[in-house]
């Protein structure tokens, strides 16, 4: 018996000392998703990537910035979120101890101010999503450089545009034949 004790003791503990102790996670481990707000554009890859929905955007009532909301009842820590985002605004932790008292406590939520269009004044986009887009089209050059200045428009006004466009070089094509 004595023997017995020797060689339990020679082999160690077979258990962590957790909840006593921290628990050490594993490289790759999916925790609880920290959103970076200073990286994040407001682009919502996130959003649209997540599955359980646990992450959504939203304009407020009065349409002047946006709230991007993350609700970790709903999170299955998949990190679809973290692999989408397009400046890593959002990295997976090892924290797993979600436990609160108050449901309100599971959700984190920060606002976005909107960028509005140049010509009808409709909110179309984030606007740190649209200085990132200029900041990168000015950094390529080029012919994209000069596109710059139809940030400030949305999609249906840049349509009208390119389609006026279009017809005065059909017109002026066609005429010169």
């Amino acid at each position: 018996m004595l023997k017995l004790f020797k060689e339990i003791r020679k082999a160690g503990d077979a258990t962590t000392g957790y909840p006593f102790e921290p628990l050490a996670m594993p490289a790759g481990f999916r925790g609880k998703p920290e959103h970076n707000e200073k990286l994040c554009i407001a682009c919502g890859a996130c959003a649209i990537a997540c599955p359980a929905n646990a992450i959504t955007m939203d304009l407020n009532d009065d349409q002047s910035y946006v709230a991007w909301d993350i609700s970790y009842g709903r999170c299955i820590f998949c990190g679809r979120c973290q692999e989408v985002c397009p400046l890593f605004a959002i990295e997976l932790t090892t924290d797993f101890e979600l436990a609160v008292l108050n449901k309100a406590d599971l959700s984190e939520s920060c606002a976005y101010e909107v960028a509005r269009c140049a010509v009808c004044g409709k909110p179309y986009a984030a606007a740190k999503e649209v200085d990132y887009a200029r900041r990168v089209l000015k950094s390529v050059g080029g012919p994209a450089a000069a596109d710059v200045g139809k940030l400030d428009e949305c999609l249906a006004c840049r349509r009208r545009e390119d389609a006026r466009a279009f017809q005065a070089q059909a017109r002026t094509e066609g005429g010169a034949r």
